[in-house]
């Protein structure tokens, strides 16, 4: 099944969306629910906004829960932030209470900055900047897309019949690795893992040239791994080992076990649903970009030309490609 290129950035002309892995398995996307305006980043934003002397709100009897040196805190600022924390109903009081004392140092920090000039430093003035350009961004991104629609049962039933090995056939993958640095898997190494019958064999070998490495023991499943990796390593046997790279460090793998983990409809869907939606809000932003680049007037600068591809390592294929590459 054709599926969008890996974004996990999901930056659209510097806006910075949250994280979809739309070439990951649906089980990827278990815990995420779609909104444009990440909450970390919006309290970041919003403390260095603050940091910029912005006072526009105004100010109504009562709002006021607390002053300090001179600088009030309001009800729409606490409301704000326990819509981001959402506590359950029996901790509200005391989440209420805690983040008053939060927004309470947070002015005091604030207070002292501007006292140094630090929201005339360069290097603050361009964040606040690009924090207050994202929000923008975002929020237009927000009330243009709106809420996805969810999907139809049809859909969701065509998903989970058109990709097996994510759920009525999916394996797990039961992985032992050896953590080394890529420098230091020279040739004389692979010649070892070559002609070592075990993980421990290299390991004892390892430890005897005292090259430092690390241990580690995890599951994966085909949910979990891209495709590509996920087909090669079922063409392995138990106790096959093989190196992948990632950059400064590199894992030599082995399989302990496979096992058959399939998973229902009634299990998949809600995460296929949600998956699903995603994958509509992204192609909803994308097609909004695209217009609007389609009626803007843009010129590269500087010898600047426009990209052609994702760069390897910032969510394109080239990442999924390096990985498989890597097996040895």
């Amino acid at each position: 099944m054709d599926k969008p290129a890996r974004d996990t950035s999901n930056t659209y002309s510097g806006v910075k969306l949250k994280p979809f892995d739309f070439d990951r398995p649906w089980a990827t996307l278990r815990s995420r629910s779609f909104r444009l305006l990440p909450v970390a980043g919006i309290v970041i934003a919003a403390v260095s906004l603050s940091a910029c002397g912005d006072k526009t709100a105004e100010k109504k009897p009562g709002q006021a829960l607390a002053s300090v040196n001179g600088e009030e805190i309001t009800v729409l600022q606490l409301n704000d932030e326990l819509s981001r924390v959402n506590p359950q109903v029996a901790q509200q009081e005391a989440s209420r209470k805690r983040l008053l004392e939060a927004l309470i140092d947070r002015q005091l920090l604030v207070t002292e900055a501007t006292k140094e000039k630090l929201d005339r430093d360069p290097k603050v003035v361009q964040s606040i900047e690009r924090a207050k350009a994202t929000l923008l961004a975002q929020a237009y991104l927000q009330r243009r897309i709106g809420q996805p629609a969810k999907p139809e049962r049809t859909e969701v039933e065509a998903y989970y019949n058109q990709n097996p090995q994510f759920f009525a056939q999916r394996k797990q993958f039961d992985l032992r690795q050896l953590v080394v640095p890529t420098s230091a898997v020279t040739d004389e190494v692979k010649k070892v893992i070559d002609s070592s019958k075990s993980l421990e064999e290299v390991a004892a070998w390892l430890a005897s040239k005292q090259v430092k490495f690390a241990r580690a023991q995890l599951v994966r499943s085909t949910t979990d791994l891209p495709p590509q990796l996920s087909s090669k390593l079922l063409t392995m046997t138990p106790g096959q080992m093989f190196i992948i790279r990632e950059g400064d460090r590199s894992l030599l793998m082995t399989i302990a076990e496979v096992k058959d983990a399939p998973l229902t409809l009634e299990v998949a869907a809600p995460q296929i649903e949600q998956f699903l939606a995603n994958k509509k809000s992204k192609e909803a932003a994308d097609a909004e970009i695209k217009r609007l680049r389609s009626s803007a007037k843009i010129e590269y600068l500087n010898g600047e030309t426009p990209a052609t591809g994702k760069p390897a390592g910032e969510g394109g294929e080239g990442a999924h490609d390096r990985g498989v590459a890597g097996l040895k």
